[in-house]
């Protein structure tokens, strides 16, 4: 035993720290087309198979820190988009948190100035396989994915990058993400914990706008629209009698029936942010016109279409070959979200909840944020599936404050941290960036706002 441990030592252990050496370098993105001239900090790029007889491989960028942070010291921090089927590249990174945003000209990015990577290492994940540039070389597997497959995919994805870049080891390490991810967000949790992973230095989550119930979902969901103003007193009452959710069933026939009407009662209006403009033709090139000019960050406090700019800046061949993106095979032409992984879900668990109790009973750090203009998975719907935690108050409900106006409000249980964000949809980062780039660094902090 002991000649195997100084064989190890004396020649495998350096045998893999090189390869790992040499994985990293052949990840590295020395320069993305359209970046500003003042890149300072590393990012890197590519896959990790995560099952090899199904060839399935999952697409992952990582944005360290830049040095005058000191990256060595920030934890690092997962980043997953839900839908399920939607790309935490052309969310996540690219409107939300990360270090560049993508100008109207589908070609040039400019700064985030409240990118996440100023408080932390940003690892995004393009999962499950057929969203964005995550493939499979079984076509079944894009049409039988579902809820579980998807959290040991992930999980496996973690241990094999933490093998490619062992310099996270033991790092402090978060996981965050919004909307379906609410699935996704816990459910890996759960198992980073239960696994135990000696290298996985797993501290907490946080989650935004996030689908975490059903029934407490759709009743908050119904109530938000009524309170709102969104729909009819006959569209609420119909509502409320024809979906009555039972512990074995997702929506029925007739509840579906109903929030269709319901939903042609809203309007062309943007429902996962009530109060802003939606993004019209005439617009976008309003804005295409005006970003050519010398101060184009007049049209930066928000743009309904910044959607559209991702889908420009990813499917450019210059760009998938600075990101190393495999565009062969199975894989298909980019998207925010994807035409087929979605469509026929295998299994999605009515609740979250039981996760929760597991994970707060286990002392890890758990917040949970929401943007107060969302009418897709509002802030109602968060409320109600907290007040089922039965969870016991720590604080009072309170207004916290960004440059002396209301950023929000916050809830501190025992175990969890409920923060509102005023004035924000259902990306956070996207429609109040500052407050968000506050929330995050509170609960890096694990400090209340």
């Amino acid at each position: 035993m002991a000649r195997f441990l100084l064989f190890f030592l004396l020649v495998l252990l350096p045998y893999l720290s090189c390869c790992s050496r040499d994985e990293q370098a052949k990840d590295r993105i020395s320069h993305l087309p359209g970046e500003p001239n003042d890149v300072a900090f590393s990012h890197f790029s590519g896959y990790i198979t995560v099952n090899e007889s199904a060839g399935r491989a999952l697409f992952y960028w990582l944005t360290e820190s830049p040095p005058s942070q000191h990256p060595e010291s920030k934890p690092l921090v997962l980043w997953l988009n839900g839908g399920p089927g939607c790309s935490s590249l052309g969310y996540g990174a690219a409107e939300e948190i990360g270090p560049f945003r993508i100008n109207p000209d589908g070609k040039t990015l400019y700064h985030n100035p409240y990118a996440w990577n100023k408080l932390a290492n940003l690892l995004f994940l393009e999962s499950p396989a057929g969203v964005g540039f995550s493939y499979s070389n079984t076509s079944s597997d894009l049409s039988t994915v579902g809820d579980q497959r998807t959290a040991e995919d992930a999980y496996v994805f973690l241990e094999k990058w933490f093998e490619r870049f062992p310099q996270y080891k033991h790092r402090e390490f978060y996981i965050a993400g919004e909307s379906y991810a609410g699935h996704y967000v816990p459910q890996l949790s759960q198992i980073v914990y239960q696994k135990q992973n000696p290298d996985i230095n797993f501290k907490g989550f946080i989650v935004g706008n996030a689908v975490t119930d059903d029934y407490h979902d759709f009743v908050g969901l119904f109530e938000y629209w009524w309170t709102h103003g969104l729909i009819s007193d006959l569209s609420y009452h119909n509502l409320r009698i024809k979906c009555v959710f039972v512990s074995s069933e997702h929506p029925s026939p007739e509840c579906r029936k109903a929030m269709k009407a319901a939903d042609e009662e809203q309007g062309k209006i943007d429902p996962y942010s009530i109060y802003t403009v939606t993004c019209k033709p005439e617009a976008e090139a309003l804005r295409s016109r005006f970003s050519r000019v010398r101060h184009p960050w007049m049209w930066r406090a928000y743009d309904p279409c910044t959607e559209r700019y991702s889908g420009m800046y990813f499917n450019s061949p210059e760009v998938q070959k600075a990101m190393h993106a495999n565009t062969t095979g199975l894989a298909y032409r980019w998207k925010t979200c994807s035409d087929v992984v979605g469509e026929k879900w295998a299994d999605s668990p009515l609740s979250m909840l039981p996760i929760y109790k597991e994970l707060i009973a286990a002392g890890l750090r758990i917040w949970v944020f929401s943007g107060d203009t969302d009418s897709v998975v509002p802030i109602t719907g968060t409320r109600y599936s907290i007040r089922a935690l039965k969870l016991q108050p720590v604080s009072k409900w309170y207004p916290w404050y960004d440059e002396g106006q209301v950023g929000g409000w916050c809830q501190v249980y025992k175990g969890l941290t409920l923060v509102t964000i005023h004035g924000a949809g259902h990306e956070v980062p996207l429609f109040r960036p500052r407050r968000a780039f506050r929330l995050f660094q509170s609960f890096l902090d694990n400090k209340p706002m």
